[in-house]
């Protein structure tokens, strides 16, 4: 290492801390290790900030919005006070109401529900399935997959032209793809989808956890993430935006907490006012510790620093790169090309071996976790796998043994709670591994490579 990388390397802040750092798990050739997880793009571990942030409140937890009492109070204020951290996180507008759900899927299932009758919407093929799949019901324009940023928003553009100019429309478009870890052109796409008379949706799921996110800076309409993406523990997610669609909609679930009066009908039936705030949307008990540990996450990675955050990826992402590069068995997926500026999620397959096959080997062997399958993004994979968009595959592993092909591709991702010696062993991994062979033998059971007994 050259004395200016050197530097530069002491430079970079150190990983966040985050639970499970220290866990061990079992090698099928003997001893223990230290879990590397390498599969943040799924689920991030959460935060020690974050979850020593939940502990602390944990004991004060109350009924929220309903109770008179001192702990409902308290939670009531708490929870509404998450919603003001996100807001700002977000760099909503005046006006934008932020909407706590159980996930990105949820937030865009919502959305779908709130879109006026006859909206066209419009979105990429290369959409995670969350994005992809809840305009169902609507009048929906799929865009092929683009090679290059540009010519992404010369295909938008395109369809936008050929919509009817009168009727509402939306966009909805990932920030960094789930796949390659591409970052797409959101501000271009937006300015383009407004210039048409249409709205954007940004699913910021794989964005918000590795680069600043702001509803402004972008200008988009609204934006959708998870909380176990942030930091934050399972079962919580953000809708935040414009509120006019959301108002105007039915609520997405009835019940108390959405209804601002109910009444009885001389006809014997029920008559609902309902309100106007997100809370029309939040129909139930909410769920205030999911609500309370994003705004802690939101909290401690704008308190860690962006700038230091982007930077230490950025240091990990060019030792992945460079180690990948080093082996020629190994291909790594690419919309956009290798110049291409991306977050920390890269997807590969290495030639000759079967990728659930690989993926079952760097668990049982050298204890790092990795994701492979098709990653819920089943036409992009296969885009850019080459494969007939007609053959079959599984979200998971496809039932295929080892040394058989697999349609599916293997992804590593990480981000503010990664140590170097994570990527290190990782790559040193996928060298033996091609080198020298899985030191183990591997069945398949229920449809995934485990380690034969």
């Amino acid at each position: 290492m050259s004395v200016s990388t050197a530097a530069a390397d002491q430079s970079l802040c150190t990983p966040l801390p985050v639970l499970g750092r220290d866990v061990t798990v079992p090698l099928v050739t003997g001893g223990e290790v230290t879990y590397a997880a390498l599969d943040y793009a799924a689920s991030a571990p959460a935060l020690q900030r974050v979850w020593d942030d939940v502990a602390a409140y944990a004991p004060y937890y109350g009924s929220v919005h309903r109770g008179a009492g001192y702990l409902s109070q308290l939670s009531t204020d708490l929870f509404e006070n998450a919603r003001g951290t996100v807001a700002e996180f977000l760099g909503c507008r005046a006006g934008d109401q932020v909407v706590f759900t159980r996930s990105t899927t949820d937030s865009l299932n919502l959305l779908a529900r709130a879109i006026p009758a006859g909206c066209q919407v419009f979105v990429f093929e290369t959409e995670h399935h969350a994005s992809l799949l809840p305009w169902q019901h609507a009048d929906v324009t799929y865009l092929d997959a683009p090679r290059t940023p540009g010519q992404a928003v010369e295909i938008l553009e395109r369809a936008l032209a050929d919509r009817d100019p009168y009727g509402p429309a939306l966009v909805c478009v990932t920030g960094a793809s789930n796949v390659t870890g591409e970052l797409w052109p959101v501000r271009e796409l937006a300015a383009a989808a407004h210039a048409h008379g249409a709205r954007i949706v940004l699913d910021a799921a794989q964005l918000a956890p590795h680069h600043p996110v702001s509803v402004t800076d972008l200008d988009v309409d609204w934006i959708a993430f998870s909380g176990h993406k942030l930091y934050a523990p399972f079962g919580s997610g953000v809708l935040a935006g414009r509120a006019d669609w959301l108002q105007a909609a039915e609520p997405y679930l009835a019940g108390g907490g959405a209804s601002r009066r109910v009444t009885r009908r001389e006809d014997g039936g029920v008559a609902v006012e309902w309100h106007e705030s997100a809370a029309r949307h939040e129909a139930g008990s909410p769920n205030v510790i999911g609500a309370y540990a994003i705004a802690a996450a939101c909290k401690a990675l704008t308190e860690a620093g962006w700038d230091s955050l982007v930077a230490r990826e950025q240091h990990l992402i060019a030792k992945v790169r460079a180690g990948l590069a080093e082996v020629p068995e190994v291909r790594v997926l690419s919309l956009f090309g290798d110049d291409a500026p991306r977050v920390g999620v890269l997807s590969f397959v290495v030639d000759g071996w079967n990728s659930s096959h690989f993926a079952a080997a760097l668990s049982a062997e050298y204890g790092i976790g990795v994701r492979d399958g098709l990653f819920c993004a089943h036409p992009l994979v296969r885009t850019l796998l080459g494969s007939d968009p007609g053959t079959q595959g599984e979200c998971g592993a496809p039932e295929a043994a080892p040394g058989e092909k697999s349609l599916n591709a293997i992804r590593v991702s990480f981000g503010a709670g990664t140590p170097d010696e994570h990527v290190d062993r990782f790559v040193n991994a996928v060298r033996e591994l091609v080198r020298d062979g899985a030191k183990w033998q591997y069945r398949t059971e229920e449809g995934r490579c485990v380690p034969a007994v």
